[in-house]
């Protein structure tokens, strides 16, 4: 079992750099009444608390998500209710964004195979519309693909810790687009100094909008940047990109 803990990082620059982006990106593609499929493969525990000795012995939170006063926005939004749920030092993963934001007529497929991962993560989540599976997250979506609906976004956000993700990660997102042409996909990737986030970028054969961001961790270790590659993207999407910079101004710079 691999050993990346992402409490240790939550609500940090790049945390806030993905849901911000991916709030917006469902706030798009929810404006029609019709339903959609959001899928993850990497769902992680949903929901994440910034009090916790992890989060405080990084303190890679008040670098983010601590030093912002969000304005009205979709991120501001599943923030408000999660902390009305769960406490005022609870943070959403993606799982739990997607869910708070997503309707009724929505379907939700969740990929977590750590077993304390996936434990937390059904306890943090609603089971009305959203179906949390224990299973190799690549393996799993393909499975499940054509869902019902037809329409939908799909997060593929892994920690990267096997180098060889970068390239298994280009590899699925053809695979996938093969079998659900009409999804749209967001990757996340993390920028460091080694710079292997090329061999992702250079590895897809398809259309996508890139989108970077750079930050400066106060360790000075680590994470010089967050990226977003975003396949077959929804029209309107990089109004989305762009709206999420000016959101997390000064924090995050394009």
């Amino acid at each position: 079992m691999l050993s990346y803990q992402h409490a240790y990082h939550a609500g940090n620059p790049a945390d806030l750099h993905k849901h911000l982006v991916l709030a917006e990106l469902l706030a798009l593609l929810t404006r029609k009444s019709r339903g959609i499929s959001y899928m993850e493969t990497h769902a992680g525990r949903g929901r994440y608390d910034l009090s916790s000795p992890e989060s405080l012995k990084t303190g890679e939170a008040a670098e983010g998500i601590e030093a912002l006063t969000l304005p009205d926005c979709p991120l501001a939004t599943a923030l408000k209710t999660t902390r009305a749920r769960f406490g005022d030092s609870a943070y959403p993963g993606s799982p739990l964004i997607a869910q708070t934001l997503l309707r009724e007529q929505d379907r939700l497929h969740l990929m977590e195979l750590h077993p304390a991962e996936f434990g937390a993560l059904r306890r943090a989540l609603r089971t009305d519309n959203t179906a949390v599976h224990k299973h190799d997250g690549y393996e799993g979506i393909l499975s499940l693909s054509p869902p019902k609906p037809r329409k939908g976004l799909v997060l593929i956000d892994p920690s990267y810790e096997v180098k060889t993700e970068y390239e298994q990660v280009a590899e699925f997102t053809h695979k996938l687009m093969a079998k659900w042409p009409e999804a749209s996909i967001m990757i996340w990737y993390p920028i460091l100094p080694a710079g292997r986030h090329e061999e992702l970028v250079s590895g897809l054969k398809l259309k996508f909008l890139r989108h970077e961001v750079s930050f400066n961790l106060k360790d000075g270790e680590g994470m010089t940047g967050s990226g977003l590659l975003l396949v077959n993207a929804a029209y309107g999407a990089e109004a989305c990109l762009k709206q999420a910079v000016k959101l997390a101004k000064p924090l995050l710079r394009a």
